[in-house]
């Protein structure tokens, strides 16, 4: 006798009919039948999407104020206690160093460069190797209508760590009404609605970038070494732009914890303190919805800019010239302005970090399916240290690693984390950096 079993749903399974003649077929949101008992992974086996961002803020921790000094278990401290309720979901990293081969420290530009590229500029403003995040996202980034999202809450479009090489830094979004438009307006697909139609202008563009192959082709047979790899990194942009093209004229994959954010209203730009925060809150709700909807899986989010030129309202001192200029009080042992603004930073992250636990998805939350790569560019702003370079890792990466850890580097290049972190996401590095930075000793500690 045999037993007939009913074939499990998968999750790219299909509602298919006909209408006027013509095929159609629309796509199924998470379901229960779709998921595993535990609700953390397909039914099929295959794991929900794990995203990838990063938080950049600048200046810093004050020494001895920020985390508890004890490898065996992570403790925040007075300016980092906001950041406390969030300890299951964070890793902090402390006592990595930045060795610089013999160049000179770029003051708020160095540390950031180490930190995200695991290579040490020789000049000014040179960024001599790609971001990671830019990494994560060629391998990851294909399969959704924005390879990445780039966001800075200070107003000005330069302030952002995201880049290709020097010449090719990525803007990022400064009005949380323009980021909404661009996400959420005219060309968003709901991916949990059953109608969807092609927009016949944008195939037309995708036609016409297309159109062009075989005359770049032939361009090319003319060009030296050099120009043909300048015009094919000029080129990997058109190709992204076309492939991003071929993606809106699909019906998306449906996506249960997806919702349409309100629209938010325009608001002011700047430095000063409440304007930052609240388009950083801002941002991050629009944001979480983004990754929810399936628009992105790789982000960027500076909430200062590199020299923290925030600002109380009313007041010409900033965060940066305070750490430098404000006297340091005997009792505490800190400069009492400086430090007041640190709290407010962290304050900020505690937020961001809120806004995306409080999406559910699946059995957990948005939280559980990311990483979140969040550093500074300095350890102490006060004398521009480039060693002990504060970086978290926030989220459980779909459970690929442990959180709630306080990793020591006892001098070890910062280069390590990075390393992990592309690593955590699933590409193939085995080892990263140059010069003194270059590594292939991965942070075995916070692997699952």
């Amino acid at each position: 006798m045999s037993i007939l079993l009913k074939k499990p749903f998968a999750r790219r399974d299909l509602l298919r009919g006909t209408v006027g003649g013509a095929a159609i077929t629309v796509a199924l949101p998470f379901l229960e039948c779709f998921l595993d008992g535990h609700g953390e992974a397909l039914a099929s086996g295959a794991p929900l999407p794990v995203r990838f961002g990063t938080w950049f803020w600048s200046m810093g921790h004050t020494p001895n104020y920020a985390v508890a000094p004890d490898a065996s278990s992570l403790a925040f401290l007075e300016e980092c206690k906001s950041l406390t309720p969030h300890i299951k979901h964070i890793n902090y990293f402390g006592q990595f160093n930045s060795p610089l081969d013999g160049r000179p420290n770029h003051v708020h530009h160095t540390g950031w460069v180490t930190c995200r590229t695991g290579t040490a500029p020789t000049l000014p403003g040179d960024i001599p190797a790609p971001t990671l995040d830019v990494i994560v996202a060629d391998a990851i980034g294909g399969g959704t209508r924005f390879r990445s999202l780039d966001m800075t809450c200070t107003g000005n479009p330069r302030d952002t760590f995201t880049a290709r090489n020097t010449h090719s830094r990525n803007p990022a979004e400064v009005s949380p009404a323009a980021l909404y438009a661009r996400i959420f307006g005219p060309e968003f697909a709901d991916p949990n609605s059953a109608d969807f139609k092609p927009d016949p202008e944008l195939m037309l563009q995708k036609s016409v970038l297309s159109g062009i192959t075989e005359q770049r082709q032939r361009f090319e047979k003319k060009l030296g070494a050099a120009d043909k790899a300048r015009l094919d990194e000029y080129f990997t942009s058109v190709r992204q732009l076309e492939d991003q093209l071929t993606l809106q004229q699909q019906k998306p994959a449906a996506a249960d914890a997806c919702t349409m954010p309100r629209a938010p209203e325009e608001g002011p730009l700047g430095y000063e303190l409440p304007t930052v925060l609240a388009n950083h809150n801002a941002m991050a709700k629009i944001l979480a919805l983004a990754v929810a909807c399936n628009q992105t899986k790789v982000f960027n989010v500076a909430f200062s800019n590199a020299l923290s030129s925030i600002r109380r309202p009313g007041t010409a001192y900033t965060h940066h010239t305070l750490t430098h200029e404000e006297a340091v009080d005997q009792k505490t042992g800190y400069q009492p302005e400086a430090f007041w603004f640190n709290c407010r930073v962290m304050e900020a992250l505690s937020g961001f970090i809120d806004t995306f636990a409080a999406v559910k998805e699946g059995a957990g939350t948005l939280l559980d399916n990311m990483m979140i790569f969040a550093h500074a560019e300095t350890s102490y702003a006060k004398i521009h240290a480039v060693d002990n370079i504060p970086v978290m890792t926030i989220g459980r990466a779909g459970g690929r690693i442990k959180t709630g850890k306080h990793i020591v580097g006892n001098g070890d290049p910062i280069s390590r984390i990075g390393l992990t972190a592309m690593q955590v996401m699933g590409l193939p590095v085995e080892k990263w950096g140059t010069g003194s930075l270059q590594t292939s000793k991965t942070v075995t500690e916070i692997l699952a």
